[in-house]
Protein backbone atom coordinates (compact mmCIF):
# COMPACT_ATOMS: atom_id res chain seq x y z
CA UNK A 1 0.00 0.00 0.00
CA UNK A 2 1.34 3.43 -0.94
CA UNK A 3 1.90 5.92 1.86
CA UNK A 4 -0.76 8.25 0.43
CA UNK A 5 -3.30 5.42 0.37
CA UNK A 6 -2.27 4.31 3.85
CA UNK A 7 -2.98 7.76 5.23
CA UNK A 8 -6.28 8.04 3.40
CA UNK A 9 -7.41 4.61 4.56
CA UNK A 10 -6.32 4.77 8.19
CA UNK A 11 -7.30 8.36 8.86
CA UNK A 12 -10.51 8.26 6.90
CA UNK A 13 -11.63 4.99 8.43
CA UNK A 14 -10.69 6.16 11.92
CA UNK A 15 -12.75 9.30 11.59
CA UNK A 16 -15.71 7.49 10.07
CA UNK A 17 -15.73 4.87 12.79
CA UNK A 18 -14.95 7.31 15.58
CA UNK A 19 -11.83 5.35 16.43
CA UNK A 20 -8.42 6.65 17.48
CA UNK A 21 -6.03 7.66 14.73
CA UNK A 22 -4.12 4.68 13.40
CA UNK A 23 -0.60 5.42 12.25
CA UNK A 24 1.44 2.28 12.61
CA UNK A 25 2.92 1.89 16.09
CA UNK A 26 2.41 5.50 17.10
CA UNK A 27 -0.48 5.01 19.49
CA UNK A 28 1.29 6.93 22.27
CA UNK A 29 0.53 10.23 20.58
CA UNK A 30 -3.17 9.57 20.96
CA UNK A 31 -3.07 7.73 24.28
CA UNK A 32 -5.49 8.76 27.01
CA UNK A 33 -4.27 10.87 29.92
CA UNK A 34 -5.70 10.73 33.46
CA UNK A 35 -8.33 13.43 34.13
CA UNK A 36 -7.05 16.48 35.97
CA UNK A 37 -3.46 15.97 34.84
CA UNK A 38 -1.25 18.77 33.61
CA UNK A 39 -0.68 18.34 29.89
CA UNK A 40 2.52 18.88 27.96
CA UNK A 41 0.62 18.53 24.72
CA UNK A 42 -2.96 18.40 23.48
CA UNK A 43 -3.78 16.49 20.29
CA UNK A 44 -7.28 16.75 18.86
CA UNK A 45 -8.82 15.17 15.80
CA UNK A 46 -12.09 14.87 13.92
CA UNK A 47 -13.39 18.45 13.71
CA UNK A 48 -12.96 21.68 11.79
CA UNK A 49 -9.83 23.74 12.56
CA UNK A 50 -11.64 26.39 14.59
CA UNK A 51 -13.67 23.92 16.65
CA UNK A 52 -10.62 21.76 17.37
CA UNK A 53 -8.74 24.80 18.61
CA UNK A 54 -11.60 25.75 20.92
CA UNK A 55 -11.36 22.39 22.66
CA UNK A 56 -7.58 22.12 22.68
CA UNK A 57 -6.86 25.57 24.11
CA UNK A 58 -9.39 24.91 26.86
CA UNK A 59 -7.36 21.88 27.95
CA UNK A 60 -4.32 24.13 28.32
CA UNK A 61 -6.22 26.57 30.53
CA UNK A 62 -7.50 28.90 27.84
CA UNK A 63 -5.68 31.62 25.93
CA UNK A 64 -5.49 33.64 29.14
CA UNK A 65 -2.79 31.20 30.22
CA UNK A 66 -0.52 32.70 27.57
CA UNK A 67 -1.72 36.29 27.14
CA UNK A 68 -2.20 39.01 29.74
CA UNK A 69 -4.63 41.86 29.29
CA UNK A 70 -3.18 44.71 27.26
CA UNK A 71 -0.40 42.72 25.61
CA UNK A 72 0.55 42.81 21.94
CA UNK A 73 0.58 39.45 20.17
CA UNK A 74 2.39 38.21 17.07
CA UNK A 75 0.82 35.25 15.29
CA UNK A 76 3.18 33.61 12.80
CA UNK A 77 1.42 31.23 10.40
CA UNK A 78 2.96 29.81 7.26
CA UNK A 79 1.85 32.12 4.43
CA UNK A 80 4.81 31.36 2.18
CA UNK A 81 3.09 30.32 -1.02
CA UNK A 82 0.70 31.84 -3.54
CA UNK A 83 -1.84 29.00 -3.47
CA UNK A 84 -5.42 28.48 -2.34
CA UNK A 85 -6.17 27.03 1.13
CA UNK A 86 -7.23 23.65 -0.28
CA UNK A 87 -3.66 22.94 -1.40
CA UNK A 88 -2.43 23.12 2.23
CA UNK A 89 0.87 24.85 1.52
CA UNK A 90 -0.11 27.52 4.05
CA UNK A 91 -1.75 27.46 7.47
CA UNK A 92 -5.52 27.03 7.43
CA UNK A 93 -7.17 30.49 7.54
CA UNK A 94 -10.03 29.28 9.78
CA UNK A 95 -7.48 28.30 12.41
CA UNK A 96 -5.67 31.64 12.18
CA UNK A 97 -8.93 33.52 12.57
CA UNK A 98 -9.98 31.52 15.64
CA UNK A 99 -6.63 32.01 17.36
CA UNK A 100 -6.93 35.77 16.85
CA UNK A 101 -10.44 35.74 18.31
CA UNK A 102 -9.19 33.91 21.39
CA UNK A 103 -6.34 36.42 21.76
CA UNK A 104 -8.74 39.35 21.86
CA UNK A 105 -11.06 37.49 24.20
CA UNK A 106 -8.11 37.02 26.55
CA UNK A 107 -7.54 40.79 26.54
CA UNK A 108 -4.89 41.31 23.88
CA UNK A 109 -4.51 44.97 22.93
CA UNK A 110 -3.27 44.30 19.41
CA UNK A 111 -2.76 41.18 17.31
CA UNK A 112 -0.44 41.09 14.31
CA UNK A 113 -0.12 38.45 11.59
CA UNK A 114 3.02 38.21 9.48
CA UNK A 115 5.23 35.91 7.39
CA UNK A 116 8.29 36.43 5.21
CA UNK A 117 6.84 34.77 2.13
CA UNK A 118 8.58 32.87 -0.64
CA UNK A 119 6.22 33.99 -3.40
CA UNK A 120 4.97 37.57 -3.84
CA UNK A 121 3.70 38.59 -0.43
CA UNK A 122 0.59 40.42 -1.67
CA UNK A 123 -0.58 37.35 -3.59
CA UNK A 124 0.34 34.96 -0.77
CA UNK A 125 -1.57 36.93 1.83
CA UNK A 126 -4.62 37.24 -0.42
CA UNK A 127 -4.84 33.82 -2.07
CA UNK A 128 -4.02 31.87 1.10
CA UNK A 129 -7.19 33.34 2.60
CA UNK A 130 -5.22 34.38 5.67
CA UNK A 131 -5.28 38.14 5.09
CA UNK A 132 -9.08 38.21 4.85
CA UNK A 133 -9.51 35.86 7.82
CA UNK A 134 -7.08 37.79 10.00
CA UNK A 135 -8.56 41.20 9.24
CA UNK A 136 -12.10 39.95 9.79
CA UNK A 137 -11.03 38.91 13.30
CA UNK A 138 -9.53 42.34 14.00
CA UNK A 139 -5.83 41.60 13.50
CA UNK A 140 -3.33 43.79 11.68
CA UNK A 141 -1.65 42.10 8.71
CA UNK A 142 1.93 43.29 8.21
CA UNK A 143 4.30 42.72 5.25
CA UNK A 144 7.81 41.36 5.51
CA UNK A 145 9.14 42.01 2.02
CA UNK A 146 11.74 44.67 2.85
CA UNK A 147 15.01 44.32 4.74
CA UNK A 148 14.19 47.61 6.45
CA UNK A 149 11.66 45.75 8.63
CA UNK A 150 14.37 43.54 10.11
CA UNK A 151 16.84 44.10 12.93
CA UNK A 152 19.90 42.09 13.86
CA UNK A 153 19.84 39.94 16.98
CA UNK A 154 22.55 37.74 18.47
CA UNK A 155 22.20 34.04 19.16
CA UNK A 156 24.67 33.12 21.91
CA UNK A 157 25.73 29.49 21.73
CA UNK A 158 24.77 29.02 18.09
CA UNK A 159 26.97 26.50 16.30
CA UNK A 160 26.43 27.77 12.76
CA UNK A 161 24.03 30.65 13.38
CA UNK A 162 25.28 33.30 15.80
CA UNK A 163 23.15 36.16 14.50
CA UNK A 164 20.11 36.84 12.36
CA UNK A 165 17.92 39.70 11.23
CA UNK A 166 14.41 39.26 12.63
CA UNK A 167 11.24 41.17 11.84
CA UNK A 168 10.64 44.13 14.13
CA UNK A 169 7.27 42.68 15.15
CA UNK A 170 9.03 39.88 16.99
CA UNK A 171 10.94 42.48 19.00
CA UNK A 172 8.01 44.82 19.62
CA UNK A 173 5.28 42.36 20.64
CA UNK A 174 4.87 40.69 24.02
CA UNK A 175 3.67 37.24 22.99
CA UNK A 176 4.69 35.11 20.01
CA UNK A 177 2.34 32.34 18.85
CA UNK A 178 3.75 29.93 16.27
CA UNK A 179 1.14 28.44 13.89
CA UNK A 180 2.84 26.21 11.31
CA UNK A 181 1.13 23.91 8.86
CA UNK A 182 2.51 20.38 8.88
CA UNK A 183 3.80 19.25 5.50
CA UNK A 184 6.47 17.42 3.55
CA UNK A 185 9.64 19.34 2.69
CA UNK A 186 12.17 18.57 -0.03
CA UNK A 187 15.18 19.77 2.00
CA UNK A 188 14.41 18.67 5.56
CA UNK A 189 11.74 15.95 5.02
CA UNK A 190 9.25 17.94 7.08
CA UNK A 191 8.42 21.51 7.99
CA UNK A 192 6.58 22.38 11.17
CA UNK A 193 7.28 24.33 14.39
CA UNK A 194 11.03 24.87 14.37
CA UNK A 195 11.37 25.43 10.64
CA UNK A 196 8.49 27.92 10.66
CA UNK A 197 10.91 30.32 12.39
CA UNK A 198 12.61 30.83 9.02
CA UNK A 199 9.68 33.07 8.15
CA UNK A 200 10.74 35.43 10.95
CA UNK A 201 14.15 36.22 9.48
CA UNK A 202 15.43 38.10 6.47
CA UNK A 203 18.72 36.36 5.71
CA UNK A 204 17.58 32.74 5.37
CA UNK A 205 19.77 32.11 2.33
CA UNK A 206 22.62 31.83 4.83
CA UNK A 207 20.79 28.98 6.56
CA UNK A 208 20.52 26.96 3.36
CA UNK A 209 24.24 27.25 2.60
CA UNK A 210 25.54 26.70 6.15
CA UNK A 211 24.03 23.44 7.45
CA UNK A 212 20.30 24.13 7.32
CA UNK A 213 19.39 21.65 10.06
CA UNK A 214 21.92 23.08 12.51
CA UNK A 215 20.80 26.64 11.76
CA UNK A 216 17.18 25.69 12.43
CA UNK A 217 18.18 24.30 15.82
CA UNK A 218 20.52 27.22 16.55
CA UNK A 219 17.78 29.77 16.01
CA UNK A 220 15.75 28.10 18.76
CA UNK A 221 18.40 29.36 21.21
CA UNK A 222 17.12 32.90 20.70
CA UNK A 223 15.39 34.17 23.81
CA UNK A 224 12.10 35.18 22.13
CA UNK A 225 10.46 31.77 21.90
CA UNK A 226 6.85 30.87 21.12
CA UNK A 227 4.53 31.01 24.11
CA UNK A 228 2.42 28.47 22.24
CA UNK A 229 2.76 26.30 19.13
CA UNK A 230 -0.42 25.39 17.27
CA UNK A 231 0.22 22.81 14.56
CA UNK A 232 -2.26 22.73 11.70
CA UNK A 233 -2.70 19.10 10.61
CA UNK A 234 -6.12 19.49 9.01
CA UNK A 235 -5.09 19.08 5.37
CA UNK A 236 -1.55 17.70 5.26
CA UNK A 237 0.77 17.76 2.25
CA UNK A 238 2.49 14.37 2.32
CA UNK A 239 4.65 14.81 -0.81
CA UNK A 240 6.05 17.47 -3.15
CA UNK A 241 6.47 19.94 -0.30
CA UNK A 242 6.83 22.67 0.60
CA UNK A 243 4.75 24.14 -2.24
CA UNK A 244 2.98 21.05 -3.54
CA UNK A 245 1.72 20.21 -6.99
CA UNK A 246 -1.95 19.29 -6.72
CA UNK A 247 -4.67 18.06 -4.40
CA UNK A 248 -3.26 14.56 -4.94
CA UNK A 249 -0.46 15.59 -2.57
CA UNK A 250 -2.93 16.26 0.26
CA UNK A 251 -4.37 13.94 2.92
CA UNK A 252 -7.29 15.04 5.07
CA UNK A 253 -6.17 14.30 8.65
CA UNK A 254 -8.50 16.68 10.52
CA UNK A 255 -6.04 16.99 13.38
CA UNK A 256 -4.30 19.67 15.47
CA UNK A 257 -1.51 19.67 18.04
CA UNK A 258 -0.93 22.31 20.74
CA UNK A 259 2.20 22.49 22.88
CA UNK A 260 4.56 25.01 24.45
CA UNK A 261 7.53 22.82 23.41
CA UNK A 262 8.28 23.19 19.72
CA UNK A 263 10.72 20.27 19.71
CA UNK A 264 8.03 18.00 21.14
CA UNK A 265 5.57 19.45 18.64
CA UNK A 266 7.84 18.58 15.76
CA UNK A 267 8.40 15.08 17.12
CA UNK A 268 4.66 14.50 17.29
CA UNK A 269 4.21 15.98 13.82
CA UNK A 270 6.84 13.63 12.40
CA UNK A 271 4.85 10.70 13.69
CA UNK A 272 1.75 12.09 11.98
CA UNK A 273 3.71 11.85 8.73
CA UNK A 274 5.02 8.40 9.73
CA UNK A 275 8.61 9.59 9.49
CA UNK A 276 11.15 8.33 12.08
CA UNK A 277 11.82 11.35 14.28
CA UNK A 278 15.57 10.81 14.38
CA UNK A 279 15.79 11.10 10.57
CA UNK A 280 14.59 14.71 10.65
CA UNK A 281 18.01 16.03 11.58
CA UNK A 282 17.10 19.31 13.28
CA UNK A 283 14.84 17.58 15.83
CA UNK A 284 17.52 15.44 17.55
CA UNK A 285 19.97 18.33 17.24
CA UNK A 286 17.59 20.65 19.07
CA UNK A 287 16.81 17.95 21.64
CA UNK A 288 20.50 17.41 22.40
CA UNK A 289 20.96 21.16 22.74
CA UNK A 290 18.32 21.16 25.48
CA UNK A 291 15.82 23.18 23.47
CA UNK A 292 12.93 20.79 23.98
CA UNK A 293 11.97 17.17 24.39
CA UNK A 294 11.58 14.82 21.43
CA UNK A 295 10.78 11.81 23.64
CA UNK A 296 6.99 11.67 23.53
CA UNK A 297 6.86 8.73 25.92
CA UNK A 298 7.96 11.06 28.71
CA UNK A 299 5.22 13.62 28.03
CA UNK A 300 1.72 13.91 29.41
CA UNK A 301 -0.43 14.08 26.26
CA UNK A 302 -4.16 14.76 26.19
CA UNK A 303 -6.05 13.25 23.29
CA UNK A 304 -9.45 14.59 22.21
CA UNK A 305 -11.55 12.85 19.56
CA UNK A 306 -14.49 14.86 18.27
Amino acid sequence: MKRRDFFKTSVGAGLAAGAALSLGGYSKLWASTPPGAKYDMVAVMGGNPDAMFDLAIQELGGMGTFIQKGQKVLIKPNIGWDVIPELAANTNPLLVKRIIEHCFKAGAKEVYVYDHTCDNWVNCYKNSGIEKAAKSAGAKVVPGNSESYYHEISIPGGVKLQKAKVHQLLLETDVFINVPVLKDHSSTKMTCCLKNSMGLVWDREYWHSNNLNQCIADYALYEKKPALNVIDCYNVMVKHGPQGVSKEDIVLMKSQILTTDWVAGDAAAAKMLKIPVETIEYIPIAHKMGLGNMNLDSLNIKRIKM
